[in-house]
């Protein structure tokens, strides 16, 4: 969650992601920041990691906002419904999962007491499925390329 904070601060977002609004202001913080538009090189480098932040945080936001969620949820459902999980980790509040299919998703706000219990649970999909799928703040992480 901290990571959500931060992100949105750089972009002076209160209260939920709009995404014409995110992409509005990712818009205008890129060309004040681009790289190009400075001639001294230590604001260049400056930029040049503003830029990155910039990026990085409009990527996260995008994938996290509500319309991105709804837009998926169909393929969520599937994910989540036809597959197993194949794989998952858990580090400061972010539980990774990877499913059968090769997509992977974070959630976030999974406490260290509730994936005790996931990893205590003799039906781990289930529990994930009832405990941890539909509660918390979730983003597509990646999806593995299916190799022939």
């Amino acid at each position: 969650m901290k990571r959500i904070k931060e992100y949105k601060e750089v972009f002076e977002v209160e209260g939920p992601l709009v995404l014409k609004d995110l992409k509005s202001k990712y818009r205008s913080l890129v060309k004040e920041w681009h790289p190009d538009k400075f001639q001294d090189e230590a604001k260049k480098e400056e930029a040049g990691i503003k830029s990155s932040e910039i990026i990085d945080a409009y990527h996260f936001l995008v994938s996290i906002a509500p319309e991105t969620k709804e837009a998926n949820l169909e393929e969520y459902n599937a994910t989540i419904t036809n597959s197993k999980i194949a794989d998952f980790q858990h580090d400061k509040n972010i539980f990774e999962v990877t499913f059968t299919d090769g997509t992977s998703y974070e959630y976030f706000g999974v406490t260290e007491k509730l994936f005790a219990k996931f990893i205590n649970s003799d039906k781990q999909f289930r529990f994930a499925k009832r405990q941890i799928f539909h509660s918390f703040l979730y983003r597509k992480s990646k999806k593995e390329a299916i190799s022939a």
